[in-house]
């Protein structure tokens, strides 16, 4: 199997769109990320009423960071209809402050072709950059 279809189905498994309660939804976007290490890490994204949710992404490079580590490989959001969808600049950014190496992080684009883009792509001229 793909590795792209493994991440997305592992996103897929832990979507389960759900009401938390009057003020949360979770699970409508749910992502999987593939380590330089070889792991995968799971999040889902959490709506919150006063906007201090969080993307999928996000939740999914906590879960990683929680568990020891930082270095990206790859990608991968699940949309609602079940299509695929690139970070929002939040998720870039955190991703790009992780590592040196987080411009070569590839984020599947289209499920049908595997089509990906790097996330160094999206942000051409990163303001970190020089830090590194």
């Amino acid at each position: 199997m793909n590795i792209w279809d493994v991440l997305y189905e592992k996103a897929t498994e832990v979507q389960n769109g759900r009401r938390i309660s009057p003020f949360v939804d979770a699970g409508g976007v749910g992502a999987a990320i593939l380590t330089k290490a070889g792991n995968i890490y799971v999040g889902v994204c959490i709506d919150t009423a006063c906007s201090l949710g969080m993307c999928a992404e996000r939740n999914a490079i906590a879960n990683m960071i929680t568990n020891g580590e930082s270095e990206i490989d790859k990608v991968v959001a699940v949309m609602t209809d079940g299509s695929v969808g690139s970070p929002c600049g939040a998720c870039r950014e955190l991703m790009m402050q992780l590592s040196k190496n987080s411009g070569d992080i590839e984020i599947l684009t289209d499920k049908e072709s595997y089509a990906t883009v790097r996330l160094g792509e999206l942000m051409p001229d990163w303001w970190g950059r020089k830090e590194f």
